[in-house]
């Protein structure tokens, strides 16, 4: 109905016109992706109509954006560290490259928290980007940028990665779709910093949307080859699925409690699956749930079956420079000297606590597996959990350094390796995005997906900014 060029011109006229608002998008190729669309339009008048153009190209056409952590040739590549600025990208990432080679048109990459390492993004590259429903509030991180293009109507589909929820957090706290595939499946090359060590194993690549029934078709382009361990063919019977619901991670101290709102609307999701699907929801504690911050931090920091000890963030800090000693840091920081964020220094101070403790990293790491055994043996192969994504709808600015560990909530799924699939449910009071957290176990992301489109299709899904 429609040409691609209309198409693309749309939704480059919409970052035109709300960028200078949210700065989700920090670098665009808007005549790069004006002249593909102009070829795909000349594609579809020359290619016969049964030429099964859907099947080589399932997403011709299909204007995109992708997180600036990724590679896109042309396109700045800094992870928002102020030493890699003049940093641009001469080949696609792996995930990139699949997309374009579906037939995607990318729009230009967005911001994210320097070095992906934060749940606000900003940096001292391209500054802070604003949440669409609120200008005061926070769009998450690391993927916000993605999260607060796609919640404006400024793209169709986002590349994320998440290794503490930097994909599930920015659908939250913006109201759209993310999905966090079962680790291992999406390939993470070509992104920076790109995961080393024992953190292969739980940084994911995956796909954020504004309706849950792209999360699929993108699933299984990023994927790949990979896509054959998944069962997206499976044809899921929601009466069939055994739901599993938790309210909260059992009281951690470092965590906040959750809001009221946030477990009002995970309570509306219990009662309508009970009455509309006429299963029982089973309500479950699981203790070391409580633990969780704790249980993220001992495996991030842990070493491989090799021997091989995680890369230092302090390092990562230091790329394309001069090496960097955090306590410094802070101290230029204070008198606004520093290129660097208080987020970012703050974790390079951490990460040296964390191996004053050899012996209770350990008994971490260890509860860690003994906490996956127990989850794999609950979710089975039939099984979702409901959780909360975070204990708070989106914050104001700044306001995370005064509840740091709030990201626990998204986090312990990633070094478990199951796939997560959030969901937006409408807005709060204060019109800002709810959500919940889909869990399944690995290799069941066909679950997640499914609950996913029937929660939207029951709640609503994304909501306009603007609408209320």
């Amino acid at each position: 109905q429609v040409t691609c060029v209309e198409v693309v011109e749309a939704y480059v006229g919409r970052i035109k016109e709300v960028n200078p608002l949210i700065n989700a998008v920090v670098k665009d190729r808007f005549e790069e992706a004006l002249q593909e669309a102009r070829q795909v339009d000349k594609l579809l008048s020359e290619v016969p109509a049964d030429d099964h153009l859907e099947e080589k190209f399932p997403l011709l056409g299909v204007p995109i954006t992708v997180k600036e952590a990724f590679s896109l040739h042309g396109m700045p590549n800094t992870s928002g560290l102020v030493n890699r600025r003049n940093v641009v990208a001469t080949s696609d990432a792996t995930v990139v490259s699949r997309l374009k080679q579906a037939g995607a048109i990318p729009l230009g990459v967005t911001n994210c928290s320097e070095l992906c390492m934060w749940y606000e993004s900003s940096n001292r590259v391209y500054g802070r980007t604003n949440n669409p429903y609120d200008l005061q509030r926070i769009v998450g991180g690391s993927s916000g940028g993605e999260g607060g293009v796609l919640a404006a109507a400024c793209s169709v589909i986002g590349v994320g990665s998440d290794i503490g929820g930097s994909i599930r957090m920015p659908a939250f706290f913006n109201g759209v779709f993310g999905h966090k595939p079962t680790t291992g499946v999406v390939p993470n090359d070509g992104q920076f910093p790109n995961a080393q060590g024992v953190r292969t194993s739980f940084l994911c690549t995956g796909p954020m949307c504004r309706y849950a029934e792209d999360l699929e078709p993108v699933l299984r382009v990023m994927a790949g080859p990979g896509v054959n361990k998944l069962k997206l063919d499976e044809k899921v019977s929601l009466e069939k699925i055994k739901f599993h619901c938790m309210d909260h991670d059992g009281g951690s101290v470092f965590v906040w409690p959750v809001d009221k709102e946030i477990l009002q609307t995970q309570k509306k999701v219990v009662e309508h699956l009970e009455s509309e699907l006429g299963v029982q929801v089973r309500r479950v504690a699981i203790r070391k749930m409580k633990y969780s911050f704790q249980i993220w931090s001992a495996m991030m920091s842990s070493v491989d079956n090799d021997g091989q000890e995680a890369q230092l963030f302090t390092d990562l800090l230091g790329d394309h420079g001069k090496p960097v000693w955090p306590l410094w840091e802070l101290m230029k920081w204070l008198v606004g000297m520093s290129s660097h964020t208080l987020p970012a220094i703050a974790l390079g101070l951490t990460e040296k606590l964390m191996k004053l403790n050899p012996g209770g990293n350990a008994k971490l790491v260890s509860m860690g597996k003994s906490l996956k055994e127990e989850m794999e043996a609950l979710l089975g192969p039939d099984g979702v959990l409901l959780y909360p994504s975070h204990p708070t709808i989106a914050p104001r600015h700044h306001s995370p350094i005064c509840m740091p560990f709030n990201f626990a909530y998204t986090a312990i799924f990633n070094v478990l390796g199951f796939p997560v699939t959030q969901c937006p449910l409408g807005l709060s009071s204060e019109g800002l995005p709810l959500g919940i957290q889909l869990v399944a176990a690995s290799y069941n992301d066909h679950l997640t997906l499914a609950v996913a489109r029937y929660l939207e299709e029951a709640f609503g899904g994304w909501v306009m900014p603007g609408k209320v």
